[in-house]
């Protein structure tokens, strides 16, 4: 098996928009520094559910004045979110394997308030303040980190795991920068298509 340093040469070595591929932005390129056996899909999503149900523990044990069993909900919960997490990563991570498909930007701007919403309607149901549907506020706890990990993470682990065995993950495929380059021998001096050509490789 190829060291780390042969396997950070490898992607070195690869086109700009490949290794962007490979490595994403600052959230995936944190996670591709791990070890693979780390950050496996399932350990990513369980670490997810982690730091939720951290999270959980000021609505937990403040929520109630005689509440003395907050401690034994909240391990009971937490571990429902690591199992849950940890499965659905293994789920995307067996999909992505059939479908091979690669990485997909998620909807940050989605995805990223939804823990706190979460984490608000939560506060709000256990101080007795309003009732709020179970269902929608553990949905919004639990979806984001395993709509992350099937979107983007899975995929670009099953890449990385491809480079570090040795096989080239884009073997085959047109890059970007191949179809731009190509798109401007076409254009020539065509300064309004030549703008076009900019505008799609920014995408």
């Amino acid at each position: 098996m190829p060291t780390n340093e042969t396997w950070t040469t490898k992607v070195e070595q690869l086109a700009a928009d490949e290794r962007e591929t490979l490595l994403g932005t600052s959230l995936s390129r944190r996670f591709s520094r791990l070890p693979l056996w780390l950050s496996h899909p399932a350990n990513i999503g369980a670490f997810y559910g982690l730091l939720v149900s951290l999270a959980l523990l000021l609505p937990y044990a403040f929520a109630e004045a005689d509440n003395e069993v907050w401690g034994v909900q909240w391990i009971y919960h937490t571990g429902w979110l690591l199992l849950s997490c940890a499965f659905l990563g293994f789920i995307s991570l067996a999909l992505v394997t059939v479908s091979k498909r690669h990485p997909v930007t998620p909807p940050r701007s989605m995805l990223y308030p939804m823990p706190f919403l979460g984490l608000a309607l939560l506060t709000i149901d256990r101080t007795g303040l309003l009732s709020m549907p179970a269902v929608v506020v553990w949905a919004l706890l639990l979806l984001p980190g395993p709509v992350y990990v099937h979107l983007s993470w899975a995929p670009r682990w099953r890449l990385l795991c491809m480079i570090e065995d040795g096989t080239d993950p884009f073997e085959g495929m047109e890059t970007k920068s191949e179809t731009v380059a190509e798109a401007e021998e076409m254009v020539g001096k065509d300064t309004e298509m030549l703008e076009v050509v900019d505008a799609f490789e920014s995408e």
